[in-house]
């Protein structure tokens, strides 16, 4: 994969936009989909079903669950529609320091990026991308659970 395509998924702090539910253009969005597709006209089975299994009584909440997760919308940290609800300062500073990531930066590591084990994340990824490089580490990152 090209660098221009890896610094479009993966986020300043290092962790990797594209897997995450939240994504547009994710493969959480597209399988979602797809489940909503496949589910279509299940609601009345569900509630048959509900009758000997408790599990199918929280089948709306599934919906609506999974509603969420065929529509998100978020461009990624590195875009202009970013909703990554995570505090973040990497989202904004390296627009404002023109960098892709935070070990690229002259201040890094700075002082204003989390707090405790988060703080210990943020610089393990980049350390780790600094190291190996992004290519590397955007494939090394992508066998790896997101959450």
């Amino acid at each position: 994969m090209a660098l221009c395509e890896i610094v479009n998924k993966i986020a300043a702090c290092g962790l990797d936009c594209s897997r995450c539910a939240d994504y547009e253009n994710g493969e959480i969005k597209k399988l979602s989909r797809r489940l909503q597709g496949l589910l279509k006209g299940y609601e009345r089975l569900a509630l048959i079903k509900a009758k000997t299994n408790p599990a199918f009584e929280g089948f709306k909440d599934f919906q609506e669950l999974l509603n969420i997760f065929a529509g998100a919308s978020c461009g990624g940290c590195s875009s202009q529609n970013v909703k990554c609800p995570i505090d973040c300062h990497a989202k904004t500073c390296h627009k404002e320091k023109k960098v892709d990531f935070c070990f690229q930066c002259d201040e890094y590591p700075c002082e204003r990026q989390f707090e405790g084990k988060m703080r210990e994340r943020w610089m393990e990824r980049n350390n780790r991308m600094r190291e190996i490089g992004v290519e590397r580490y955007y494939e090394e990152q992508s066998k790896m659970p997101r959450y």
